[in-house]
């Protein structure tokens, strides 16, 4: 597969056609909602079931029959390679399972942009400040809903400058080998260690401030 060119506005692209997928789900994979709504089932605080979640998502991620239920992500977008949007989708999937757990509305403007947010991992932090939001990192449901729309393109920018850089603009991902566009998320492609740290992000974000 020939590599695609990337910028900005394919990110972005990427991010809504991603969080679409993970909200409103895929064939043979359970919707966000759905993936929550089964680690809440085992009881426990809302943080240890975040925490089981992620565990999950790092240790399946790479199995065939994970693999095989991407086989409804390969209808892609124009011009966003097939790895990037696999990556995405699975993680922005794991965000908004979280953000549902923590009773937050994964329909709203504003948790979109917040799991975009955290996506970018332990530079979350550094991404609020460069925009200059005064609402510190671990933000309440009420604090979320008063993101104003001008603030919300801003987080959205600089995530997707973060993401760019991240992903290389050659379209190659930085998490490990390329992913085959038939082969979906295969073992050794998918970095558990990102994963994880992503995961704890959404968590202090979406659950640890309720």
């Amino acid at each position: 597969m020939g590599q695609k060119k990337l910028d900005k506005n394919t990110i972005y692209k990427a991010l809504d056609w991603g969080y679409d997928k993970a909200v409103n789900g895929v064939p043979g994979l359970d919707s966000a909602e759905e993936l929550a709504q089964s680690y809440m089932k085992e009881g426990g605080s809302k943080i240890d079931q975040a925490n089981s979640l992620i565990r999950w998502q790092i240790a399946k991620a790479g199995t065939s029959g994970f693999v095989t239920g991407l086989g409804g992500l390969l209808t892609l977008p124009v011009a966003i390679p097939a790895n990037i949007a696999s990556v995405l989708y699975v993680q922005l999937r794991m965000i908004a399972a979280i953000a549902h757990m923590g009773g937050h509305d994964i329909r709203e403007d504003q948790v979109r942009t917040l799991a975009y947010l955290c996506l970018c991992g332990s530079a979350a932090t550094d991404v609020v400040k460069d925009v200059g939001i005064q609402i510190g990192w671990r933000v309440t449901k009420t604090a979320i809903q008063r993101i104003s729309g001008e603030t919300l393109k801003r987080i959205d920018q600089a995530v997707g400058f973060r993401l760019l850089t991240k992903f290389g603009q050659t379209g190659v991902v930085n998490l490990g080998k390329v992913i085959p566009i038939l082969g979906g998320i295969v073992s050794g492609a998918f970095d558990s260690v990102t994963t994880n740290t992503i995961g704890n992000v959404a968590r202090q974000t979406f659950i640890e401030a309720t």
